[in-house]
C-alpha cells in the first residue's frame, strides 16, 4: 500500500520538557513516519507525516486529544499553505474577505519565492497578479521562483532594467515550460498593437503567465480578478497603501519599476 502524507498541527497550552519527544515516540510506536516538524506561529507545532494506513491517524487523534497539554488544531491532507508552513515556520497572510488574496512584506522574499515557485510547478494555465509599489520587489522575486521551479522565463514587458515591450518570440520560447511575465502598466498603456496581439495568444497559452500591476491590467482589459488563480501583494511594511496615482498617460519608465 502507498503512503500518503498528511499535516498535523497542535497548540501547545504548557511547553514543557520532553512534549515533542513524547508525541514523535507516539507517532513512532504508530508506524508514522515524521517527514518534517517545525513551529508554525502562536505556540503551535505543524509536522508533514507519512502513514500508509488512515486508521493510524485516527488512532492518532484519539491519543493526542487525551493529553491535556496540547490540542490538535489541524489533522488533513497538506495543502500548499501547510507545506509552506513547516518550511518556514508561519502561515502566508490570507485576505479574510477576497480568497485569492495573499499578502507579504519585503522581509518576507523567502516564502514569496517558494509560494510563487510551487504555483509555477504546476501544469496547465495559470495566471498570477503581483501587487506593490515601486523597487518593491515584485520582478526579482518572480524570477527567483523561475529559477526555484526550474522554469525558463520570458519578459513579454518589463522595466526591470530597460522597457522592454516585446512584439515576436522566438521558436523556442513558444513552451510550456516557459513563465511569461507581464507589466501590466507597460502591456496597456504603452505597448504597440502587434505586442497586443502577442499578448493575447500567450495568455491563451497552458503555462504559467505572472501579471504585475494587475489593477491596471484589468482596468485596461477585457480581463477581470476572475481570471486570476491568485493575487499577490508585497508591500515594505506593514499598512502601506498600494496606488496607482503615478500612473498617467506619458509615464516615465522609471515610476513604475
Amino acid at each position: 500500500m502507498e503512503q500518503k502524507e498528511w499535516y498535523l498541527e497542535y497548540q501547545i497550552h504548557e511547553n514543557r520538557p520532553g512534549l515533542l519527544g513524547e508525541i514523535a515516540s507516539l507517532l513512532g510506536m504508530l508506524s508514522i513516519n515524521i517527514i518534517m516538524i517545525n513551529g508554525v506561529e502562536n505556540d503551535r507545532r505543524g509536522m508533514l507525516i507519512r502513514t500508509e494506513d488512515e486508521e493510524r491517524l485516527l488512532r492518532l487523534r484519539t491519543i493526542l486529544n487525551t493529553m491535556d497539554n496540547i490540542s490538535v488544531t489541524k489533522l488533513r491532507e497538506p495543502k500548499l499553505r501547510d507545506r509552506l508552513a513547516v518550511r518556514h515556520g508561519r502561515y502566508i497572510e490570507r485576505d479574510s474577505d477576497e480568497k485569492k488574496i495573499f499578502r507579504f512584506l519585503r522581509s518576507d522574499l523567502g516564502l514569496l519565492v517558494d509560494f510563487i515557485a510551487e504555483l509555477m510547478k504546476k501544469d496547465g494555465h495559470r495566471l498570477i497578479g503581483v501587487r506593490g509599489m515601486p523597487r518593491v520587489g515584485k520582478t526579482e522575486s518572480i524570477v527567483a521562483a523561475s529559477v526555484c521551479a526550474n522554469k525558463r522565463w520570458v519578459f513579454l514587458s518589463s522595466t526591470l532594467l530597460k522597457q522592454t515591450v516585446r512584439s515576436q518570440l522566438a521558436g523556442d520560447e513558444m513552451s510550456d515550460d516557459h513563465v511569461f511575465i507581464i507589466d501590466g502598466i507597460v502591456s496597456t498603456l504603452r505597448a504597440s498593437e502587434k505586442h497586443r496581439m502577442l499578448l493575447s495568444d500567450m495568455l491563451r497559452l497552458p503555462t504559467t503567465k505572472v501579471i504585475e500591476h494587475p489593477d491596471i491590467f484589468i482596468r485596461e482589459t477585457e480581463y477581470t480578478l476572475d481570471d486570476f488563480h491568485c493575487i499577490i501583494e508585497l508591500r515594505n511594511e506593514e499598512g502601506e497603501e498600494i496606488t496607482y496615482d503615478i500612473v498617467e498617460p506619458g509615464f516615465s519608465s522609471f515610476d513604475i519599476s
